[in-house]
């Protein structure tokens, strides 16, 4: 069967602002997805604290437990059963991900304004690329669109939602046998995947800007120890 995956969206388990219940809630109810990642910066805990919302769903939505990890070279999203220990080493991350059976994927990586890992792409063996994120360029999307093809991988678009009404706006719809993490896994394998190269509307483009401007002011005022209130 061919279901709606959205494999990078953000809470404010890192810089995101909807709740993973909020997240699961929107991305279920409202998206129509029916495969899921929760991937916080450097953190598995937005993944971990969205299960017990996802049980309430009685095996109607696979929750992939997920990651984006700033590595030294760049950010890569790291997709697991389970959390497992990351490493800032791209050769560390993936040997420790492919002996736990993750998979693992360059986020945006032709994106030079938000830490893609540029042509690396070429020097490792990934599970997926993502071939499309609302958040870069056209021309750094095309890039990625030709990895994954000269690599003969996976591609997959995703929406890297920071926002509720951005999750599922892009999407990636895969063929899989069961929502179970096993046949999500081998559609990968076997490149059964149709990336939808969604986009935002002009109010979704305005609140995450909004979203990423409070984030960032927020962020320097804890730096200098200015307290700052990012609820609206």
């Amino acid at each position: 069967m061919w279901v709606k995956a959205d494999l990078h969206i953000h809470t404010n388990r890192s810089d995101g602002s909807p709740s993973p219940r909020e997240a699961i809630h929107y991305a279920y109810y409202y998206r129509g997805l029916k495969i899921v990642s929760i991937t916080d910066h450097d953190t598995f805990q937005g993944s971990i604290d969205a299960k017990k919302y996802v049980e309430n769903l009685n095996g109607e939505l696979l929750l992939v437990i997920g990651n984006e990890v700033r590595t030294d070279n760049g950010d890569v999203l790291v997709y697991c059963m389970e959390p497992i220990d990351t490493y800032r080493s791209i050769d560390k991350l993936l040997e420790k991900a492919h002996d736990n059976n993750c998979i693992v994927v360059p986020a945006h990586p032709f994106d030079k304004f938000r830490f893609g890992i540029g042509d690396l792409v070429y020097s490792y063996k990934w599970d997926a690329i993502e071939v499309w994120n609302p958040h870069a360029s056209k021309g750094a999307n095309r890039k990625a669109l030709e990895a994954a093809k000269k690599l003969d991988i996976a591609g997959l678009s995703c929406s890297d939602a920071h926002i509720l009404e951005a999750i599922g706006t892009a999407y990636t719809e895969i063929y899989v046998d069961n929502l179970d993490f096993e046949s999500f896994r081998k559609a990968l394998e076997k490149k059964l995947v149709k990336p939808y190269f969604g986009t935002w509307n002009f109010r979704v483009l305005v609140k995450h800007t909004v979203h990423a401007v409070r984030t960032i002011l927020a962020n320097r005022c804890r730096k200098h120890n200015v307290d700052f209130e990012t609820d609206t």
